[in-house]
């Protein structure tokens, strides 16, 4: 069935291009010039449009007025807005005024139309009541993993081609962005899908036992039931070694020996053992590291990184958020036999798409999980969200707990110094005498050096953002709002100091 997007955008290359994309798959686009333009022909229009592909940044509006304007005329109808890396705080606020997805350029016209399709799905299920089926199985695949961002297409890009060959497979990335999901999807997607896929979680089993649990164990008498090991029980499959960084030495050695013959000897045997077994290892740590440590054997590391994937970490792909909340919302919703999912207002999905989840996908899981069993409603809200709102300056609620301030005490003031008068974190305030020597404090950004010359610009920068980073506890949209600066210039800026984005607290001062 055809259905009618309306494309808002000053651009006449991008609506082209735009229109192209949508009506290739089989939609008509109607297109204006700016958002006046826009409202204009959805009057005219009224009821027949599906959907809407918004730019924040057309004409002369500010785009979220617009938005506020297209919930008044058509609450049913699912907005799309597109808005540049620097703006992704005004694409928060979008998700706030009602918009259904967002979509950060520069990206690609493949993500643009998987939106729309999304958007018109969501708009199918409201037009008939029921939520859309879809189907479940014990296996995963590719099209089960939530990729709207291009960090994660190219995590699945890579998946699809790692699906081709025998090649071992280094799945990179923190705890629970979902590197044992994406190792199920490359197994169900290869010709082994047909054989076990065993997983193996190598920093839970203790260390005297990890040689018996992955190779066997030899019993005296000959027999080895009950004692085959993982790899003969993923023989012809796939065995998943989760976490391989905490793998032991001893058992290190023993599993390049298998990666390199293809044979395994039982613990207290001596007889090789032939195995077939696609190996998929995944890490939280920087095996780089542990080698230079001597924790993790070089030769082993790059037998098992022959195609390394990285996963990225669920603030480095804010664009999933909305999908990932959408779809537990949904799963939840099914599993507690509601008779409708519940829905996720724009203001609930406006602080899940703030928060930085340090936990990644899997404490947004336990999150959605949590809302759902305790929701009052048919739609979740920024209250069903407790844990989240405490965590976020500026989010006050019932259950929410605020930040650590600045101190404000006379003495805590004397502490704050800035260009070597003292600096109250508060007020902004420098008093008109300042003291020519402050002692030093945490608090402290001293001018000068110890010559007595002044100390250079990007010194001092630097020692700010450190302080940032400590004080608002590694909240990278809240650091790059304090200090007046743009999200993707405040990662630039780490990258420029060598601070890990990933870890910034690390490296605070």
């Amino acid at each position: 069935m055809t259905a009618h997007i309306l494309v808002i955008d000053d651009d006449p290359q991008e609506r082209r291009s735009l229109k192209a994309v949508i009506e290739s798959r089989g939609h008509a686009v109607h297109v204006a010039e700016n958002d006046q333009a826009g409202l204009e022909l959805l009057r005219k229009m009224r009821g027949e449009i599906d959907a809407v592909l918004l730019d924040l940044k057309s004409g002369e509006g500010n785009g979220l007025s617009v938005l506020s304007f297209l919930d008044r005329l058509r609450a049913d109808v699912p907005v799309i807005v597109q808005t540049a890396e620097s703006g992704t705080d005004l694409a928060v606020e979008a998700m706030r005024a009602g918009a259904f997805d967002f979509v950060v350029k520069p990206t690609s016209l493949e993500r643009i139309a998987t939106a729309v399709s999304n958007a018109l799905k969501l708009h199918e299920n409201d037009a008939s009541g029921r939520p859309l089926k879809r189907g479940r199985s014990a296996s995963v695949s590719f099209s089960d993993i939530i990729a709207a961002s291009a960090g994660m297409a190219r995590v699945l890009e890579l998946g699809r081609r790692a699906v081709q060959s025998h090649l071992p497979i280094m799945v990179e990335g923190e705890a629970g962005v979902g590197k044992e999901m994406l190792a199920r999807a490359i197994h169900s997607a290869s010709e082994r899908s047909g054989r076990p896929f065993i997983a193996v979680n190598c920093a839970a089993i203790p260390h005297a036992t990890i040689e018996a649990v992955l190779f066997g164990r030899h019993e005296p008498d000959g027999t080895d039931e009950g004692h085959l090991g993982k790899f003969k029980e993923a023989d012809g499959g796939t065995l998943f070694l989760e976490e391989i960084g905490d793998l032991p030495l001893h058992a290190q050695a023993k599993l390049l020996e298998a990666v390199q013959k293809g044979e395994i000897v039982a613990a207290g045997g001596r007889s090789p053992q032939k195995v077939d077994v696609r190996i998929i290892a995944s890490t939280s740590k920087d095996l780089i590291e542990e080698v230079k440590a001597s924790r993790f054997r070089e030769d082993l590391y790059y037998r098992l990184s022959v195609f390394p994937i990285t996963v990225p970490a669920l603030r480095r792909r804010k664009e999933d958020i909305v999908h990932l909340a959408r779809a537990f919302a949904e799963r939840f919703s099914a599993e507690q036999r509601l008779q409708r999912p519940l829905s996720l207002g724009s203001g609930a999905l406006a602080l899940l798409t703030a928060y930085d989840w340090p936990g990644n996908v899997r404490q947004l899981e336990n999150a959605v999980f949590r809302a759902v069993i305790l929701a009052e409603g048919n739609e979740l809200t920024e209250r069903d969200f407790p844990q989240v709102a405490a965590q976020l300056p500026g989010r006050a609620g019932p259950f929410a707990t605020a930040l650590p301030r600045a101190p404000s005490s006379p003495a805590a003031e004397q502490a704050s110094t800035v260009a070597g008068a003292p600096f109250m974190a508060e007020s902004g305030r420098v008093p008109a005498a300042a003291p020519a020597n402050v002692a030093a404090s945490a608090n402290v950004i001293v001018s000068t050096d110890e010559s007595g010359n002044v100390r250079k610009l990007a010194e001092v920068e630097e020692e700010l953002i450190r302080f940032a980073l400590k004080f608002y506890r590694g909240q990278m949209s809240q650091v790059a709002r304090k200090l007046g600066i743009g999200r993707s210039t405040l990662y630039r800026k780490l990258k420029d100091y060598g601070i890990d984005p990933d870890d910034p607290q690390k490296h605070a001062a």
